[in-house]
């Protein structure tokens, strides 16, 4: 392990076992995701080149988090599956448009590649990364947790169930322990 890594990042490649995004990629799909919104980020780069390989699928880049609660309320009205990649300092960004999700009463599916938990170096990240979970509670999203890789693909497929079958909305918080922390 180099120094100034924890858990064996590997410069935008997940640490540990690999094949997790893939996993991940393949239960989307399993439940019909077709619209993968998302802003760009190390911790997402698997799932977002998976998505924009895939032609079945749209994958749209944003210029703010917030414009993916948009995107997948009008996925939903047109009878299209989706969900929003972002890293947790964008969940502040989205706080005000997550009340579409709760009054359009829509299924809402996010995953969140977190910082500013286990292992963070960079003090900016820290915040907003100890805020994510009860400020998403607080907009009334549930939010699963995946610190391992023989977690990430059950709970994103948790959290779609939930997502899809329920109307709920859901947020898989992908760790630091899961992604690896960025050295800083």
């Amino acid at each position: 392990m180099s120094e100034g890594t924890i858990t064996g990042e590997r410069r935008g490649e997940p640490p540990g076992d690999a094949t997790w995004p893939e996993e991940i990629y393949r239960v989307l799909r399993d439940f019909g995701v077709t619209q993968f919104a998302y802003v760009p980020d190390a911790g997402h780069k698997v799932l977002i080149d998976l998505s924009l390989a895939d032609e079945a699928v749209s994958s749209v880049p944003l210029t703010t988090e917030e414009e993916g609660v948009g995107l997948l309320a009008g996925a939903h009205l047109g009878g299209a599956r989706g969900v929003l990649l972002m890293q947790s300092s964008g969940v502040g960004n989205c706080i005000n448009f997550l009340s579409l999700a709760k009054g359009g009463q829509f299924p809402f599916l996010m995953l969140v590649s977190m910082r500013g938990d286990f292992g963070e170096g960079n003090p900016w990240q820290v915040p907003m990364g100890q805020a994510v979970e009860p400020v998403l509670g607080a907009m009334g999203v549930l939010c699963i947790r995946a610190d391992e890789a023989r977690e990430a693909a059950a709970a994103v497929r948790a959290a779609a169930t939930m997502a899809f079958q329920s109307g709920q909305a859901v947020a898989v918080l992908l760790t630091q322990k899961l992604i690896g922390a960025k050295p800083f």
